[in-house]
């Protein structure tokens, strides 16, 4: 069988969320099933850590896919070409976005709605394209995968669709993720905060993780404790950065919080491991990875009640309000006194994390290919 794959966001040192699980489970699935050729459709020149098995062949469509009427000509017009030229029996799109006009047979991944949510979390021109052609892909498809019954709920919902078309297929967290040692904590903690302890958040430095009421919440926890502790953001700074580079200009404890940028696997895992608690506070999400991420390092997590965050979380991680900072404040204050709390979490935080592995997602996703084949 030839296996198509859309790879567009396989970019060497710039992985984000999709990304991410495009590099898990290919890497897996390419090696469980070396009877099939998987033919990558990158859309710029690749790094060769991308081509995870002798049975990958990848591609260069052109052009690269830099905004929507690109993205529109790549889908519709280029890969259509590319699917017919290698004979193609399914083209997998982990990206949300499906061809509209080739007749091979699609598993489209959605990883959540938030465009409809959270539509100013998102450039106008992006956000129209989502709301105009999310409905007509997933009418294309033949199969969808998402990652947690949440976003599963939310596509039926609102495209009254199938609920036998849509297999959940939950994210994994990676092995690497472990407990820092006392070395690796401080070694962390002198690169990046001075030797202080701190709270982290990990991912996407965008309106939509609601990272101005995380600041409102720290502020409040600084004047209560008079600490030294900080802050900090770990990720590459997204849309909108400038509005938010020249908030931290004006913010009072703007020494306390630390910008990362981009941050490398291997030192994102001693980041993690050496942080007191992981903040999620996002407003919307599908998933949330860097739950697992810190619950597998042994940090407790704080993150937002609703959306797909509880259904993950479960009881292992303390929830709060994301629209009200003065919440967020009273549970940083609440994990920093209660080391009762802050250990309990953890030993739940070592079960929920173990639910979760990319084999197990990598499976799920197959099988929703096959099932594509099929229909």
């Amino acid at each position: 069988m030839i296996v198509a794959v859309n790879t567009r966001l396989l970019l060497k040192d710039k992985l984000e969320g999709i990304g991410y699980f495009t590099r898990e489970v290919l890497t897996i699935l390419t090696q469980n099933h070396p009877e099939h050729q998987f033919y990558f459709f990158f859309d710029r020149p690749y790094s060769e850590d991308f081509v995870f098995n002798d049975n990958v062949y990848p591609l260069v469509i052109s052009p690269p896919t830099r905004h929507p009427l690109l993205w529109k000509y790549w889908y519709d017009i280029k890969v259509p070409l590319a699917l017919k030229k290698i004979k193609a029996d399914v083209f997998v799109s982990p990206d949300g976005f499906s061809s509209l006009t080739s007749g091979v047979r699609q598993c489209l991944v959605i990883h959540d709605l938030g465009f409809l949510h959270q539509p100013d979390s998102y450039k106008k021109s992006h956000y129209r394209y989502y709301k105009y052609f999310t409905p007509k892909f997933i009418k294309k498809a033949k199969t969808i995968a998402t990652v947690s019954e949440f976003s599963k709920n939310d596509i039926i919902k609102q495209y009254k669709t199938d609920a036998k078309k849509i297999q959940v297929v939950y994210n994994g967290v990676k092995d690497v993720f472990h407990p820092a040692s006392f070395d690796e904590q401080l070694s962390s903690k002198a690169k990046y905060t001075g030797g202080k302890e701190f709270f982290l958040y990990v991912g996407a430095i965008q309106p939509r993780k609601n990272l101005v009421n995380l600041l409102k919440a720290f502020s409040i926890f600084k004047k209560r404790q008079k600490s030294e502790w900080k802050l900090v953001l770990a990720g590459k700074l997204g849309w909108k950065k400038d509005e938010f580079r020249q908030l931290l200009k004006s913010y009072r404890y703007k020494h306390d919080v630390v910008l990362t940028g981009y941050v490398h696997e291997k030192e994102l895992v001693e980041l993690v491991g050496a942080s007191y608690a992981m903040i999620y506070p996002s407003f919307f999400e599908g998933f949330g990875v860097p739950l697992l991420e810190g619950m597998k390092s042994h940090v407790p997590v704080l993150t937002s009640a609703g959306t797909s965050m509880q259904e993950i979380g479960e009881d292992a991680a303390l929830y709060f309000n994301p629209k009200v900072h003065t919440d967020i404040a009273d549970k940083l204050m609440l994990i920093y006194k209660d080391e009762n709390l802050r250990q309990s979490l953890i030993e739940k935080g070592k079960i929920v994390a173990q639910k979760y592995t990319w084999k197990k997602s990598a499976d799920l996703l197959w099988q929703s290919i096959m099932e594509a084949t099929k229909r």
